[in-house]
């Protein structure tokens, strides 16, 4: 059972500093700090007409051949990704879940990366206490962002819900490699809590290979598609559900088996 617990100002600031520095440290590129959002940021809740703007047009000039689907589904992919990976780091790392509605976005080019998050209240809890609040959150989160992408191209839910599937699964692959402490068998079961608290169930699902020396890998089978090959046609993600599913597991495969070695 989650419990709220109100951090005293300077104890806030201790604990979301406490988070972003996990955030970095677990993943290596994660780059964040404190504090309210800068002008020109992204923001849940706020009028974020023109970033949306000025990031469909940064795409629409990078990638003018792929189209307007490709830039609806990296307008989703850019903004959905931090907001997920702090759902996660901080449910199953950093133990408390903080309001994932005061985290805003910079972006940088065509890209969106980095981020603030403004101290405040953290619930603490077990793991599944965690997900159940910050899926939650995330859902929110991620219904408002689908209008916003559709206010600039055309993005329809079940492809923009597949990709938020194809990402929670591929976060439960990366866990499994940071908490080597986690059977395979507690990592599917929080991954079932992940896609059933965000409406995703059957959305996607992790599998589960035998490696050579007989340990078992996780890996994603997908449902959605990042349309990456609109840019080059010749190179297909290692997950990618458009390829021969033999070559989808032996690729992802290999690619955790090095993960762990």
């Amino acid at each position: 059972m989650a419990r709220s617990y109100l951090f005293a100002p300077n104890d806030a600031d201790i604990a979301t500093t406490r988070l972003i520095t996990t955030a970095a440290q677990v993943t290596g590129f994660m780059k964040g700090e404190p504090g309210r959002a800068r002008p020109g940021w992204y923001q849940p809740g706020g009028d974020n007409a023109d970033f949306m703007a000025q990031l469909t047009q940064a795409l629409a000039a990078t990638y003018p051949a792929a189209g307007p689907a490709f830039w609806g589904v990296r307008l989703w992919t850019n903004l959905i990704w931090q907001p997920a990976y702090l759902a996660v780091i901080a449910s199953h790392i950093h133990g408390a879940v903080p309001d994932l509605e005061q985290l805003s976005q910079q972006r940088r080019g065509i890209y969106v990366d980095g981020y603030r998050l403004r101290p405040g209240a953290q619930v603490e809890g077990d793991a599944e206490a965690l997900i159940v609040r910050a899926g939650a959150q995330l859902k929110a989160m991620s219904g408002v962002l689908l209008g916003e992408v559709n206010g600039q191209v055309r993005l329809r839910p079940l492809p923009a819900r597949r990709l938020l599937a194809d990402r929670m699964l591929s976060l439960m692959v990366w866990l499994s490699q940071k908490r080597r402490d986690l059977p395979v068998e507690v990592i599917r079961a929080y991954c079932a809590q992940w896609l059933d608290a965000l409406d995703l169930t059957g959305q996607g699902d992790l599998q589960t290979v035998e490696a050579p020396d007989g340990r078992a890998l996780l890996i994603v089978r997908r449902k959605g598609c990042c349309l990456d090959y609109l840019v080059d046609p010749e190179r297909l993600c290692a997950s990618c559900p458009r390829q021969d599913d033999s070559l989808r597991v032996a690729r992802q495969s290999a690619n955790a088996l090095a993960e762990l070695d």
